[in-house]
């Protein structure tokens, strides 16, 4: 793997979900938004609360990267997919599935992966 700059609570974050403790920050009237964060972007609420995310999502929009930039090549063919875990929506890519049964519906799971070119740290859905 290589080694990347840390990124502080997008790493911390990742390695909740690698451990199984996956969460997002809600705000006291109720908006979910994926950390890091200190102030709720929609309402300007600073009483923001570590939420359990659910253990599934449902993929809302996807694409499949077949033409990929150089940073990315041996890892294309891709899909790189929205998918809503209650009140947060989670950019990550698809795996475990042939990118032509990618749907918008699937239920997936979250988890954490490496990109093959680059050997970054990812997000990951996986079928469930």
């Amino acid at each position: 793997m290589t080694e990347s700059a840390q990124d502080g609570e997008y790493d911390a974050w990742l390695d909740s979900i690698e451990s199984d403790d996956g969460y997002y920050l809600e705000c006291s009237n109720g908006h979910g938004w994926l950390p890091p964060r200190r102030v709720c972007p929609r309402c300007h609420d600073q009483d923001l609360a570590r939420v359990d995310l659910p253990e599934s999502g449902e993929i809302a929009s996807h694409t499949t990267i077949t033409v990929p930039t150089p940073q990315f090549e041996d890892d294309a063919p891709y899909v790189t997919a929205i998918a809503d875990f209650g009140p947060v929506s989670v950019t990550g890519l698809v795996r475990g599935v042939d990118p032509d049964d990618v749907a918008i519906g699937d239920v997936v799971g979250l988890d954490v992966g490496e990109r093959v070119t680059t050997g970054e740290r990812v997000v990951v859905f996986r079928p469930r």
